[in-house]
């Protein structure tokens, strides 16, 4: 039998229908899966009447009413103590941290040693002032000229000039001793750094042991940061070709970022009067950044769904479209 097979007219096409039905199966095993499914994150949308009226949509950012505050250190020195940690609510003036003081209170204490030396200088010099012009006075009261010589007098007038002299020295060393004490007080002061406002605390940088300079540059971090919490704010970003559409002093529709189901209605607060290069990123690929847009400030109910830095998507009501005819 195996002498009668023709590989032309048998083996050959025996060998396509094979070679046929491996491709349709790796055709239809490699399709890919077409079935439908609910997206992992719902796409933020408008939602009440706002649904179905004109609208401008903005992404923007969560914000302290306060803006964020740095805090940073008029001095540089040791961190002694640290009192604050992320999510304390302080009061104004409260000390949030504290830097090595050794040097101020030792210059305070030599500045009120000679103080007291001073003082005590002060105290001879008006003693012999005094008794000095007792003693001239003495001699120029006498009667008789011839009862005291010039020589007397002449010496009685110097001590009490010297005595003067020495006074208004030594009331000069008690204000330059004073204003060295009042000197060291203010960066003793300084080296305890407080709370410009009542606030929450958002961050804190720095342990004691490290040590702290001066901030400048702008590119150094900051030591604690805090800001007013309540309420909070968002500020969103209106690209500048939908700026004259906005219907400014409107509430506005807000989600955070990857839960739109949630909505609040925030309250209107201020427009920042300038037209800035976008800086804050959503992260989206098809997301320009050569755009200038309008910052819109509002400011959001209480809730537990947002926190400061967090990204969100906001719906603000559009100007009703112009009649025809209308300039």
């Amino acid at each position: 039998m195996l002498r009668n097979l023709s590989f032309a007219r048998q083996i050959l096409p025996a060998l396509a229908l094979i070679g046929l039905a491996v491709a349709v199966w790796l055709v239809l095993g490699g399709l890919p899966d077409r079935s439908t499914a609910q997206p992992a994150e719902q796409p933020p949308k408008a939602v009440g009447k706002l649904a179905n009226e004109p609208r401008v949509a903005g992404a923007g950012i969560v914000e302290p009413a306060s803006e964020i505050i740095d805090i940073g250190s008029a001095l540089s020195g040791l961190v002694t103590d640290v009192r604050v940690r992320p999510g304390d609510r302080v009061e104004k003036g409260q000390v949030l941290f504290t830097v090595d003081a050794r040097a101020a209170q030792a210059s305070l204490a030599q500045a009120n040693a000679a103080i007291g030396e001073a003082r005590a200088a002060i105290a001879e010099a008006s003693t012999a002032q005094k008794t000095a012009r007792e003693q001239l006075a003495l001699y120029r009261g006498l009667g008789d000229p011839a009862a005291v010589s010039r020589a007397e007098v002449i010496r009685a007038e110097g001590e009490e000039a010297a005595a003067t002299s020495r006074l208004g020295s030594a009331r000069a060393r008690l204000a330059a001793a004073q204003s060295a004490a009042a000197a060291a007080r203010t960066e003793i002061e300084r080296l305890v750094i407080r709370a410009p406002i009542a606030g929450e605390i958002l961050a804190v940088n720095i342990r004691p042991g490290e040590f702290v300079a001066t901030q400048g540059g702008g590119n150094s971090q900051p030591f604690i940061q805090m800001g007013q919490t309540n309420p909070l704010h968002v500020r969103v970003d209106i690209d500048e070709n939908e700026v004259a559409r906005v219907a400014l002093g409107q509430p506005a529709v807000v989600s955070p970022r990857g839960a739109a189901e949630l909505h609040v209605e925030a309250t209107f607060v201020r427009a920042e009067p300038q037209v800035v290069p976008k800086r804050s990123l959503t992260n989206s690929a098809a997301e320009r950044v050569d755009v200038r847009v309008l910052q819109l400030i509002y400011a959001l109910p209480p809730s537990d769904d947002f926190r400061v830095g967090q990204q969100i998507d906001a719906f603000i009501p559009a100007k009703a479209p112009a009649a025809k005819g209308e300039q």
